[in-house]
């Protein structure tokens, strides 16, 4: 597809970046998305552990699924926690990352937060599966808040046909020491 034409389409997830020629997204706001997302779900998360009262859990696993419902079908520009990210790292250089991989991530998400509100509601599944599921869902965004690290976009780029160029914190690139080295250090 010739980059012009693939440009002047507006992508439904990312943003078209001059001198960039895929959609991408910032990973700084995204990373500051999953903070807040984590926060939220991590209070509703000990509220139902320590009260055992799970409304609050359901509560988020609603907003968390429309939250990844918006990221996916209606675009990144909408999605309130993302614009609340942007606006927080807004002083910050911004660190373009392929889109496509996002993708994964966030529909790993959503899947996570059917699969919390199905065993919370309708399914009558006990609770400590619903805790579980929500258990393992803010520990990826854990991961992503606070190291960076994307498990949904570690398998896109194992699993994908054609692999991200731009990921964050250069590992599509990066190739760490062996085992057992020191990182070389050049000193002026």
């Amino acid at each position: 597809m010739d980059t012009a034409l693939s440009q002047a389409e507006k992508p439904t997830i990312g943003e078209w970046v001059e001198g960039i020629d895929r959609p991408v997204v910032n990973e700084r706001a995204v990373r500051a998305s999953a903070g807040i997302l984590f926060l939220a779900g991590f209070t509703a998360w000990m509220w139902g552990v320590a009260t055992g009262d799970l409304d609050p859990m359901r509560l988020f696993g609603i907003i968390f699924a429309v939250e990844m419902m918006t990221r996916l079908f209606l675009g990144t520009r909408f999605t309130p926690t993302l614009v609340i990210g942007t606006l927080i790292t807004r002083a910050q250089r911004p660190e373009w990352v392929d889109a496509r991989p996002k993708v994964l991530a966030w529909g790993l998400g959503f899947g996570m937060a059917m699969l919390g509100c199905l065993s919370l509601g309708w399914l009558g599944l006990p609770a400590v599966i619903a805790q579980a599921v929500c258990g393992m869902c803010l520990a990826l965004l854990f991961l992503e808040a606070a190291f960076g690290i994307c498990v949904g976009c570690a398998l896109a780029r194992r699993f994908s046909h054609r692999k991200p160029e731009r990921c964050a914190g250069e590992t599509c690139t990066y190739v760490p020491p062996a085992r057992g080295e020191q990182h070389s250090v050049v000193r002026d």
